[in-house]
């Protein structure tokens, strides 16, 4: 896994380097003491996971996880609780407190690869994904919409009524159907875009919902066929008002 550090302490960058160093999963592209020159790699530049200070100057880690378009996956690394709630509205695998221990950043680490895994799983090793946006049309069928989803050589002519929910997952979407998961490598805003608005709804840093699927509304979440999806805070009265 391609990953960065980003922590405004020399002596944290320097701790989390070692453990990088002896973790034969990982492979360290880059570290980052000012978080917005992160944010300019980060533009520029695909990595499957950030280990992120919280508390920074200029911009904190939440912050600069917000101005991205897609997140990769995330571990948290921190000094403060307080922001452990709020760290799961976004592509977080695990949320590590300081002192950070090698036992625990393995686990955390193993939990970041659970997430990648789960994306590379759809995907034939012999078959890369290209970006091809020319296959990403919006077609019409003769009871519902049709997008067309390249995956790999491959290319999904799916109904929209038949998405239940959209899941981001490293660089990739994970698009999850009655029968199927298909997975594209597209952005948040690429997948809002092919979705028809009237239909979908984003509920969280990391999800979106058809919304005629939603079975259940809890406080924090929301059922669709059975798997609980959680709302995020800052999406809680967009959904409520779809609703």
């Amino acid at each position: 896994m391609k990953c960065i550090i980003v922590d405004d302490e020399p002596f944290a960058i320097e701790l989390l380097r070692s453990y990088v160093e002896k973790t034969e999963s990982l492979e360290l592209v880059g570290t980052f003491s000012n978080p917005v020159k992160a944010h300019s790699f980060l533009m520029k530049n695909s990595v499957d996971l950030v280990f992120l200070d919280i508390n920074m100057p200029e911009l904190t880690g939440i912050q600069l996880i917000k101005s991205l378009a897609h997140s990769p996956v995330i571990i948290f690394t921190t000094a403060y609780t307080e922001y452990g709630v709020e760290s799961y509205d976004y592509n977080t695998a695990d949320y590590l407190l300081k002192p950070i221990r090698y036992d625990r950043f393995l686990r955390a680490v193993n939990k970041a690869s659970e997430i990648l895994t789960k994306a590379s799983e759809t995907i034939s090793a012999s078959s890369p994904i290209n970006r091809d946006y020319k296959n990403l049309v919006v077609t019409p069928g003769a009871d519902d919409r049709v997008i067309n989803l390249k995956s790999g050589s491959k290319i999904h002519r799916v109904g929209v009524s038949s998405i239940l929910y959209v899941e981001a997952c490293g660089n990739y979407m994970i698009f999850h159907t009655g029968k199927e998961k298909i997975l594209s490598l597209l952005t948040m805003k690429d997948a809002l875009d092919l979705l028809p608005k009237e239909q979908f709804v984003r509920i969280h840093k990391s999800f979106i919902i058809s919304i005629a699927a939603i079975e259940v509304v809890e406080r924090a979440q929301v059922s669709v066929k059975g798997v609980k999806i959680p709302v995020g805070s800052i999406y809680r009265e967009q959904l409520l008002a779809r609703l």
